[in-house]
């Protein structure tokens, strides 16, 4: 069988309005990024899921509470899915991942180690998940890491067709995961 999977990514934070990187910090929701995130709630409201999974980052948090709330369904935090360790960069004007694919941010993660747990997350839903719907909340470089995965991206590829750059949002982006 397949997963199906439906990735949202946590709404507009403080930090992303003043163009910093917030990275494995928790963030806030900012005034548009709650809106971003009850808006979404009647977007998806003929979806259905069997599990969300976020991270477990106070802004993916956040978005989860006021997105899914009507949901009766488990909402389970993973640390897996955080958001990318910036290390000494976190909280800096935003940073670039193209210079940070095999190289770790100073003090922190690479985009390969990011990949390495988002393998290991998609790994287990593949051993406890089997056919099921999953929504994830979560952030950039995890999403980034499952079109390298999923959708056999490279790096080079996910970055320059992320949909951040292409102004292409939409309520969930679909996976199949086999």
């Amino acid at each position: 069988m397949a997963i199906k999977i439906t990735y949202f990514v946590h709404g507009t934070t403080t930090d992303n309005e003043r163009r910093l990187s917030t990275g494995q910090a928790p963030g806030k929701l900012s005034k548009l990024g709650i809106k971003q995130s009850i808006e979404l709630k009647e977007q998806i409201k003929d979806k259905e899921f069997d599990v969300i999974f976020s991270s477990d980052l106070k802004r993916a948090v956040d978005s989860v509470n006021l997105s899914f709330d009507d949901m009766d369904i488990p909402k389970l935090q993973d640390k897996r899915l955080r958001e990318c360790d910036y290390g000494d960069l976190t909280g800096t004007e935003e940073v670039d991942y193209i210079n940070y694919i095999d190289k770790k941010f100073p003090n922190g993660e690479s985009m390969k180690d990011v990949e390495k747990r988002i393998k290991e997350f998609l790994d287990f839903l593949k051993e406890n998940y089997d056919g099921k719907r999953i929504a994830i909340m979560a952030h950039k470089a995890s999403q980034l890491a499952i079109e390298v995965i999923i959708n056999k991206k490279t790096w080079e590829q996910a970055i320059e067709e992320d949909w951040r750059k292409t102004k292409e949002w939409k309520p969930g982006w679909e996976y199949i995961l086999k």
